[in-house]
């Protein structure tokens, strides 16, 4: 394993930082992007997970989320059993005020919610540890 200085991965698509005040891996989403775009991110989150005791994993949803069957299918197979494996206990999706990605995150929920914990905030400062 990589030992990291700085907690941070940085794309185009998104940024992945680790928020020491709530215990999370914060994945904030830019815009669209697929397969390796899409699962290095979320690859590197769960290494953070990994190395952080009961850390849970926020999506921040409001600029961009949606993905193709294939990502979808991914996350359920490997990130969420994988997370689960690493002590994450709870999903959370940051939404914007309309829900606009409504059925795209309620079907990961739906995927996985046998597995792990799903809430909906409007704001990181929502979290509850």
């Amino acid at each position: 394993m990589i030992e990291r200085m700085v907690e941070m991965y940085i794309s185009e698509y998104c940024e992945v930082d680790y928020e020491e005040k709530y215990n999370v891996v914060l994945v904030k989403w830019k815009k669209f992007c697929c397969n390796q775009d899409y699962r290095k991110p979320l690859e590197y989150a769960l290494d953070i997970i990994r190395e952080h005791e009961n850390c849970d994993y926020v999506a921040d949803t409001r600029s961009g989320f949606e993905n193709i069957p294939e990502d979808t299918q991914w996350v359920a197979e490997y990130f969420m059993p994988t997370a689960v494996e690493y002590g994450c206990k709870c999903i959370y999706f940051i939404i914007d005020e309309n829900n606009s990605l409504k059925e795209e995150l309620e079907g990961q929920a739906n995927d996985s919610s046998d597995k792990i914990e799903f809430r909906y905030i409007y704001s990181l400062e929502e979290i509850e540890k």
